[in-house]
């Protein structure tokens, strides 16, 4: 007897290691249901394999704002234009559409490289609509040539309707913009422009010297390590962003759409880079209410309710 219960002692050892193993092993990927997410699409695709790890409503067809700069970028490098020659913004390059300001005033000229930078960057409209006039044929066969491109790459429920994305006629899905992504780093010159943290741009005609950021806050942090990257907003479309970065030790193509609230892309992608690591659901925070009250002196304030 006591030789059979040293055999299942040894068995009960080794199946309990094998089992602690596999728990270690799948801990990254342990919570099937994914991440809490307030985007209302949302596709974490792994880069090498294709495999979806993670989809929310990825064929629903919504807005997708100035994640549309992505394909310009690569419809005008198609073309093969000097990025040297410098573009100048007019009357045409201004928004009617949104009301959206530039600091980019009529009459200033940057080269078309500087132009991309800035739609890719820090999403600038007026550059983005300038690099659509400059375009072989003007501003109609830019889109033509964009919506040529979503074709050949397979992007089937994709459309373009210009080259910022402030008409909400830009639309695709979250699996499509995976594509998109994946074929954007294809080119150097994208990713390395999109993923710069800050440029500085001398205005010949003013003077000037304008300081730009990225609009993707992620960018500047050395938590993340990011490939390429294009942010976007307009009503219709809600927050919005892409992503070619790397997670659990694997790139993978973020595609997030439809937030509500200035900073929920960027709390969705932390949160799905938390339970990719972990496999840890993390909460989405409750709204802070501010609820006014009068101070000893008159003066109101601010006091924070949580709900």
């Amino acid at each position: 007897m006591k030789k059979f219960a040293g055999v299942f002692d040894l068995y009960r050892f080794f199946a309990t290691a094998a089992l602690t193993f596999s728990v270690t092993l799948l801990a990254p990927f342990a919570n099937a249901a994914g991440p809490n997410l307030l985007s209302q699409a949302a596709l974490v695709l792994d880069a090498k394999s294709g495999e979806a790890i993670y989809a929310k409503n990825s064929a629903h067809v919504t807005p997708i704002a100035s994640i549309t700069k992505l394909m310009t970028a690569m419809i005008v490098i198609d073309a093969d234009q000097f990025l040297d020659e410098k573009l100048t913004i007019t009357m045409e390059d201004l928004d009617f559409l949104k009301g959206s300001r530039s600091r980019l005033t009529i009459g200033e000229t940057f080269t078309r490289r500087e132009m991309l930078s800035l739609a890719l960057m820090s999403s600038e409209n007026r550059a983005a609509n300038a690099l659509g006039r400059y375009f072989p044929g003007g501003s109609p066969a830019a889109v033509r040539a964009m919506n040529a491109k979503a074709k050949s790459l397979g992007m089937t429920s994709t459309q373009f309707a210009d080259t910022t994305g402030l008409s909400p006629e830009n639309v695709s899905t979250a699996k499509d913009l995976a594509t998109l992504v994946t074929a954007a780093n294809q080119y150097p010159l994208i990713a390395s422009l999109s993923t710069q943290r800050e440029q500085y741009l001398q205005s010949n005609e003013t003077g000037k010297t304008y300081h730009f950021g990225n609009s993707n806050a992620l960018v500047k942090s050395d938590n993340w390590n990011i490939s390429l990257q294009k942010t976007g907003f307009i009503r219709e479309a809600g927050r919005c962003v892409v992503m070619l970065t790397e997670i659990a030790k694997r790139p993978v193509v973020l595609v997030l759409l439809d937030s509500v609230g200035k900073f929920s892309r960027i709390g969705d992608a932390q949160r799905i880079k938390t339970w990719m690591e972990t496999g840890e659901v993390l909460e989405i925070p409750k709204p802070v209410v501010y609820k006014k009250s009068k101070a000893k002196r008159g003066k109101v304030i601010a006091k924070k309710r949580r709900r």
